[in-house]
């Protein structure tokens, strides 16, 4: 019998295995799909010779994250840090956050530059500190408790800028209700705003990376730590039930949804339903382009990131992130990523690799290729002629490439207060599925999304505790 089976090869149950292996205990990892890496997978499209990040593009929160730095991440990847984190294009005018912070204050200008650096400063300057705080529970007691309630300012400092003083400092409150955007739905609450704050502060601490090879190096690294200390990875098995599986524990980086089926008539059936009837954000529609050069931006200085958000004033971004909740919108707030500039893997020569999305309501078919192109060639006049291929993944097809995007949520739940307290239930120990050997260790459990492998790594340095009595 195996002493530990992991179901789901993303990043979070490719950190899971990897503790566990660690330990020196045995590990198999089961994955549906051919390849491993859930959303952080990287490979081809309807045999494109351009590779594609299926799911995460650039990654701030790697760059932070105690797992990626334990498990040796680093040591196998190449995370290339552009100078300028990412910009923000109003109307005509741009915002630009670069990784150096009194920079992006000086270019802003006095007022703007003002409210944004005194905002980020305290933060920055405790970037380490801050991650440490932010990427474990919410409830356990912070190993940093000034940097904790700085936040929690902070917090209050931003929601006034994106919602109340917006119109005073334009530039500033775009920057930052640009990260906020990151999260699906717009809301006006302190999680969104934290979340958002804590994006823009990475952006000035250690920078938003693009690894190099995509998004798959960061899965295949983890990978390479799992195998190397005895763990074994199985491709195309699929997991139907946790019956099946002849392991004293089980971790599952699924949804919460499949979670509940996975260990049906195993867990107490409140929690089953809770975790059956997650609360789901706005979904994405993903469009990944190859073009025949770099996009012509009417501001060549977008040249220089790896991210570009458009969207206009913060309040429009505001509206378009709430509309996304019920409807798909003309001019939706978009991420755009352009890793090829930094990357020459993705492509074949002279050519890049672009990949945008935006929200749209939970589940959409909706094709938003159209309006995605249009708000692009309003910023890059003559994008659109550079256009070789468009693949679209509407939110549907998002959940059709990995089960745990359900209806194309890439939060593993919505990231409000109750949220991000109750994920999946208000415990010190969220993972443990209150039946003996079994554990949730996806982006549905702290710390929540983004690719930091945290909830794997937490998740099996609690099961280590309470079913082996190891402590590391």
């Amino acid at each position: 019998m195996t002493s530990v089976a992991v179901v789901g090869a993303g990043p979070n149950g490719l950190a899971a295995a990897a503790v566990a292996a660690r330990a020196g205990l045995s590990v198999d990892v089961y994955e549906a799909n051919e390849t491993i890496g859930g959303a952080a997978r990287t490979q081809p499209l309807e045999g494109s010779s351009a590779k594609f990040d299926l799911g995460s593009a650039v990654h701030p929160m790697a760059m932070l994250s105690t797992a990626m730095h334990e498990l040796n991440v680093h040591q196998r990847v190449d995370f290339i840090v552009p100078e300028l984190s990412f910009a923000h294009v109003l109307d005509e005018r741009t915002a630009y956050a670069w990784r150096d912070l009194e920079r992006t204050g000086a270019e802003l200008g006095a007022g703007d530059g003002q409210a944004y650096t005194r905002l980020l400063r305290p933060l920055v300057q405790r970037i380490e500190a801050l991650s440490d705080t932010l990427l474990n529970p919410l409830l356990k007691m912070p190993a940093h408790p000034l940097t904790l309630g700085l936040f929690s300012a902070s917090t209050l400092g931003g929601m006034a800028l994106k919602d109340i003083f917006s119109a005073r400092y334009p530039r500033a409150a775009a920057l930052y209700a640009g990260c906020a955007a990151h999260v699906a739905g717009g809301a006006r609450g302190p999680a969104n705003a934290g979340a958002g704050l804590f994006l823009a502060a990475a952006a000035h601490g250690q920078g938003w990376a693009v690894p190099r090879g995509g998004s798959q190096a960061i899965a295949d690294a983890l990978a390479a730590e799992v195998i190397s200390h005895g763990g074994t990875i199985h491709t195309g098995h699929k997991v139907s039930h946790v019956a099946e599986l002849q392991a004293k524990t089980i971790l599952l980086d699924t949804s919460a949804e499949d979670g509940a089926k996975l260990t049906s008539g195993k867990i107490p059936d409140k929690l089953a339903k809770k975790l059956a009837k997650t609360r789901r954000s706005p979904g994405s529609c993903l469009v990944h382009f190859v073009l025949n050069e770099p996009i012509p931006w009417k501001d060549p200085v977008l040249s220089q990131t790896s991210t570009v958000h458009l969207g206009g004033t913060a309040a429009q971004v505001g509206r378009a992130e709430r509309a996304a909740n019920r409807r798909t919108s003309e001019h939706p707030y978009l991420i755009v990523a352009q890793p090829s500039l930094f990357d020459d893997s993705r492509a074949p020569a002279g050519e890049q690799v672009i990949w945008a999305y935006c929200h749209v309501p939970l589940g959409s078919t909706a094709d938003m290729s159209r309006q995605i192109t249009a708000q692009i060639e309003a910023a890059a006049p003559g994008f659109s002629d550079l256009i070789k291929e468009s693949h679209v993944v509407p939110a549907s097809g998002l959940e059709q490439q990995n089960a745990a995007l359900v209806g194309g949520d890439l939060s593993g739940g919505t990231m409000d207060l109750l949220g991000s307290v109750m994920r999946p239930r208000l415990s010190a120990e969220p993972w443990y599925l209150q039946s003996k050997g079994l554990y949730l260790v996806s982006a549905a459990t702290p710390p929540g999304p983004s690719v930091h492998g945290m909830a794997g790594y937490l998740g099996a340095k609690a099961m280590l505790r309470r079913e082996y009595s190891i402590s590391s």
